[in-house]
């Protein structure tokens, strides 16, 4: 990297995050001025609008690609409007010993005199709460699932190729076109569609006036600026900031500012941490990269060095802090932004190209936490990008990540998307299908299948408070044969499920109707031409996900029941609960027969495979294609981030032997160390599950780093993600680490800081990981032959 790259690059690491009033404070001042004045979406945009107005503009030494969400690079703004942090709250996000937020006394005093008396009981939090049921807030809090939007907005979504070829007063003419065009006499909501169509202009106005406001800093420090060259430089990103976005960028640099400039549009407006992305970034610059080397305007290093410039960009940016449960669920600074690279064109060629592994390079190089990246890998894409792309995640750090995306295609041609705009599309977040730039897809929270089981087996009881939590399904000693097992889980999975989407049902109307996404939505394919919200169903594409955890535990739980209760009769079901609800006290022999002796999952073990296969497509046929408020329909999700240590501390013991309290497992990943027949048996049992059929699931693998040392390893590794991906496997990703050295790491935390791996759907410094999160992933089966 270039010394430039090395010193932008030690800044933000050596930057600690902190919590910013500044935004709070704007938009309260405006909400206390201005409430009741304009429609909601309007009132939306003019905040926005006094937003970008009044943010400090901070334009660092070296900078080449300018802005940052908050006051300075990890200065972190917070979403009073979503989720209003308390006093304490914030004390304690101070004071935590990990992922720490720095906050000032100042901000203690302005949130607890300002901020927190005017949301309290106004923010999306408090009102979803309180508009939801009993027994939605009692499975809640007993962990049977989560909510997403109960403290963060939708916005988990993907740009596509616009923003390059079009600028913001495009935008603003089609949107002038179509105030013009509504019809007030035969159009019942023709003034709805002008009030948001206004917010969607008043948004471009902000964003551009935003963008002004670099270049004019750009100017200042450039007439004081001591160095020739750093004074060329400023005037540079002042003409550039003076473009885009509100014209067409017309090269490799105007086209990165016109992209940081609609990202930090989005997730100031309103997307508190929901993993806006920039989608095929290969795709969308290689148009600007042929040209500048063509006409001599840019050269590779020029090229790489911007890129350089924008990867710490994403990295400045740590996710804003949550609250309750999610606070629990991803102690992380990761903010999920996903940079997709190869997959296809949308007439279906390969997508790869010279920018494809341009930014393999920058990955490799800057190894960051963030932005994520993964390869979107087809059978058309050439082996030489595969190994490139392995020849990374040797290195440790987890990433790229790597997608099926001819399978991803498939899913979302079944979710009802054409073709082409299937293949425009990918992944993001951790392992999410969308159609880029044209789908609103909203993740609604994680759900705990191993509590399931639990309630299933104790007569709809949660042994944890003993109170009925859901319906009597019959007590142990009545379930007579393994299918009168199953018939319980369904109706308890069932009966959860309609508690859940009953919610959300609720929540998506609410945010429909009381938090529009103006800038958000002129930016989404349809909202313009329909004169709708981003989130009142304004996008071509509007899906709802659920993210099921813990199918690996739920499986072996499942076969432990079946071959030990039913098949050998070594103890009655009546018997197991009983041990069960002692965490095994006194049983541990039993309990080793349970982790050692019993058929388990991802060992490519037809009798543990097939009740796998048989669980998903429970959980599939409760699930999908169920529609949603928006004309789109749920989707079954299989990821967990790291909710699957959080689900685990509130399930009991389980008949798979794992104690009250321990981690399930993650994503569709075996029981951490119960895959021991290799990592094809692994690929073979997870392919049994029909991807297709999902809107994402998650593989982690964990390799021994001597087996990829050389590129005979490398070789064996492409032939079996080759393989699981002819097997319609959806997504695979590993870590390159040993046990030893994790360990090593825990006991020495100093001597390992810049240690990174993968979590779930993203990589963490391994030493800001809980305890819990530590020991799973070095509990995780460590291959050492492909």
């Amino acid at each position: 990297m270039s010394e430039r790259t090395t010193r932008l690059r030690q800044t933000s690491l050596a930057a600690q995050p902190k919590i910013s009033h500044e935004r709070a404070f704007l938009l309260t001042e405006f909400y206390r001025t201005c409430e009741g004045k304009y429609s909601i979406p309007v009132m939306r945009a003019r905040s926005f609008l006094h937003l970008c107005e009044r943010k400090t503009i901070y334009l660092g030494d070296d900078e080449l690609i300018v802005g940052e969400r908050g006051p300075e690079p990890k200065a972190v703004p917070t979403y009073p409007e979503l989720t209003c942090h308390s006093v304490e709250d914030l004390r304690i996000l101070n004071s935590r010993p990990k992922t720490n937020y720095i906050v000032a006394d100042e901000t203690l005093e302005i949130y607890a005199k300002r901020i927190i008396p005017y949301w309290q009981g106004r923010s999306m939090r408090d009102k979803i709460f309180a508009a939801m049921s009993e027994p939605w807030i009692e499975a809640y809090e007993a962990g049977v699932f989560t909510e997403f939007m109960e403290q963060r907005a939708p916005g988990h979504t993907v740009l596509d190729d616009k923003i390059y070829r079009r600028g913001l007063r495009n935008f603003k003419h089609e949107i002038a076109t179509a105030i013009a065009a509504l019809d007030f006499v035969h159009d019942a909501e023709a003034y709805a569609r002008r009030e948001q169509l206004t917010a969607m202009d008043i948004a471009c106005d902000a964003v551009i006036l935003f963008a002004e406001r670099h270049a004019q800093r750009a100017d200042e420090l450039a007439s004081r600026a001591a160095d020739r060259g750093r004074r060329a430089e400023l005037e540079k990103i002042a003409e550039v900031c003076r473009r885009v976005p509100a014209e067409t960028p017309q090269d490799f640099h105007e086209a990165l500012q016109a992209y940081w400039f609609c990202h930090l549009a989005v997730i100031t407006e309103l997307n508190g941490w929901d993993s806006f992305s920039p989608g095929h970034l290969d795709q969308h610059l290689i148009p600007f990269y042929r040209q500048g080397l063509a006409d001599g305007t840019l050269t590779p290093q020029r090229a790489r060095e911007l890129l350089e410039a924008f990867f710490i960009k994403f990295n400045n940016h740590p996710a804003p802090p949550k609250v309750g449960v999610t606070a629990a669920e991803s102690g992380t600074y990761t903010d999920f932004a996903n940079i997709n690279l190869a997959g296809l064109l949308s007439d279906g060629r390969d997508g790869s190209n010279e920018v494809t592994y341009l930014l393999l390079d920058v990955i490799d190089d800057l190894h960051l936490l963030q932005p994520s990246s993964n390869l979107q890998l087809s059978r058309k894409t050439p082996d030489a990008v595969l190994k490139h792309a392995l020849r990374v995640i040797r290195k440790g750090y987890g990433f790229p990540s790597i997608f099926n995306a001819d399978a991803v295609i498939e899913e979302q041609v079944r979710q009802g998307k054409t073709l082409e705009d299937a293949r425009a599309g990918g992944c993001s977040g951790c392992v999410e299908t969308g159609a880029f730039g044209k789908e609103a897809y909203i993740l609604t929270g994680y759900f705990n299948l191993v509590k399931i089981l639990e309630l299933a087996l104790h007569d709809g009881v949660d042994p944890r408070t003993g109170k009925q939590l859901g319906p009597a399904t019959g007590e142990a000693g009545s379930l007579h044969a393994f299918d009168d097992v199953f018939a319980a889980f369904r109706r308890q999975l069932r009966h959860f499920l309609e508690i859940k989407i009953a919610g959300n049902q609720i929540i998506e109307r609410m945010y429909a109707a009381l938090m529009p996404a103006p800038f958000l939505s002129v930016i989404t394919d349809d909202c313009i031409r329909k004169g709708q919200d981003y989130n009142a169903g304004g996008a071509r594409y509007n899906h709802t996900f659920i993210q099921f955890v813990g199918i690996g535990s739920l499986t072996d739980s499942l076969s432990a029941v079946r071959q030990l209760v039913f098949d050998e009769g070594a103890l009655s079901l009546e018997e197991m609960v009983a041990i069960l609800d002692t965490d095994f006290a006194g049983r541990e022999p039993l309990r080793q027969r349970l982790l050692h002796r019993m058929h388990k999952y991802g060992n490519d073990d037809e009798y543990a495979d097939e009740l796998m296969v048989r669980a998903f497509n429970a959980v599939v046929e409760e699930v999908d294609g169920r529609p949603n408020t928006k004309g789109g329909c749920y989707q079954v999700e299989m990821l967990p981030t790291t909710c699957h240590v959080y689900f685990g501390s509130v399930t009991g013991a389980m008949p798979d032997g794992r104690r009250a309290g321990a981690a399930l497992s993650e994503g569709i990943s075996p029981v951490q160390g119960a895959d021991r027949r290799g990592p094809t048996a692994v690929i073979k049992s997870a392919a049994k599950m029909d991807h297709l059929k999902t809107g994402g699931t998650l593989l982690n693998m964990k390799f021994a780093p001597a087996l990829l040392q050389d590129e005979p390893g490398i070789d064996r590794l492409t032939q079996l993600v080759r393989t699981y991906f002819k097997l319609d496997g959806h997504h695979v990703q590993f870590n390159v680490v040993t046990a030893e050295t994790l360990r090593r790491a825990q006991t020495r935390p100093e001597s390992h800081r810049d240690l990174i791996v993968r979590v779930a759907g993203y990589s963490d410094y391994f030493c800001d990981l809980s305890r819990e999160l530590q020991d799973e992933i070095i509990a995780r089966t460590e291959h050492t032959a492909v």
